[in-house]
């Protein structure tokens, strides 16, 4: 089954209105639906699924996260993957009572450190000079698990993804995170059921700052990925989909959607 309603390549549909939660799946940095391949349809089994593009219509990380609170009416479950996990937090900053579960996978709750400023700034100026795939593919090693380095169609198919937002949004997405606010004092407050996912092998968020995370949740459950790196949503879709149809079960069950 699709994700209910009509949505394009990055992941755009129409509003829902009803009571039952949406389960609302939020890609990572310059991702678009196709990043939740192989997850968003296990979900949609039990689930009325929407993928967000929210980050690609907003300049700031509040304003995506209340374009995505606007976009999807009524109570969420919000699944997050690195850039799309900061995003759920700061929904949830937003509007708690409307958030009845978080999941975040390969994210992060600080804001980036002086070098990371740095090196996002390098970045932001070779998209700006046309030089996409120069950074994208020195990036690479970072996104996938060392284990993968050999596997040529996924490099090629995340290179692809990535590529698709162009530099323009490559650019934007990048300044956004730049100023996004430091999160951790705000873990504790959050009182619903919080899943915490990152692989053994991610680089760009490594698991000590997923442990971060699920330490200062009330509650919060971890759970950490062998052979998987930052992209885990593309590196073991199956293993990513049957956690969190498990996770769900428990912290907030749902009927099958009803076809609208």
């Amino acid at each position: 089954m699709r994700p209910n309603g009509e949505h394009s390549r990055r992941g755009h549909t129409r509003a829902v209105h009803d009571d039952e939660p949406t389960l609302v799946l939020l890609p990572g940095l310059a991702c678009d639906a196709e990043a939740w391949d192989g997850i968003a349809a296990p979900l949609s089994a039990r689930w009325r699924v929407h993928v967000s593009d929210a980050h690609f219509r907003a300049a700031t990380m509040t304003a995506m996260a209340e374009r995505l609170l606007a976009d999807v009416r009524g109570p969420l479950v919000l699944v997050g993957h690195s850039m799309g996990g900061m995003l759920a937090l700061g929904a949830q900053r937003i509007a708690p009572e409307r958030v009845a579960a978080l999941a975040l996978l390969a994210s992060s709750a600080r804001a980036d450190t002086p070098e990371l400023l740095r090196l996002r700034g390098e970045a932001v100026a070779m998209f700006e000079a046309g030089r996409v795939d120069e950074v994208l593919r020195a990036n690479l090693p970072f996104a996938l698990h060392a284990a993968r380095a050999g596997d040529a169609d996924l490099a090629e198919r995340y290179l692809a993804l990535v590529r698709r937002a162009g530099a323009v949004q490559l650019a934007a997405q990048n300044r956004a995170l730049m100023a996004r606010i430091d999160s951790r004092p705000l873990l504790a407050a959050i009182g619903c059921p919080v899943l915490v996912v990152c692989g053994d092998g991610d680089l760009l968020t490594p698991p000590e700052q997923a442990r971060e995370i699920a330490a200062a949740v009330p509650g919060a459950q971890l759970e950490v990925l062998a052979g998987c790196g930052h992209m885990l949503t593309l590196e073991a879709p199956e293993r990513v989909a049957a956690l969190l149809l498990a996770w769900l079960a428990h912290a907030a069950p749902a009927r099958r959607p009803r076809v609208t």
